[in-house]
């Protein structure tokens, strides 16, 4: 199982809030509507709702990328 390192951009951020509504066992807002990651890695099981939070995100704040 390969893992990928999930982290969101704070600066980036726009607050849309297209993550956590698509992907909520991923993301969450903070008091303002600005994303959080609530897993700083991924597997499998959740790669593919992470790859469309990246692919969502209009202000591309989220990053995957494979663990060293």
């Amino acid at each position: 199982m390969a893992t990928q390192k999930l982290a969101v951009d704070r600066d980036l951020c726009k607050a849309h809030g297209n993550c956590y509504a698509g992907s909520p066992d991923l993301f969450c807002p903070d008091e303002y509507g600005f994303s959080i990651a609530l897993r700083s890695e991924v597997g499998d099981e959740h790669l593919e709702a992470a790859q469309r939070a990246v692919d969502g995100c209009p202000e591309h704040a989220i990053k995957l990328e494979p663990t060293a």
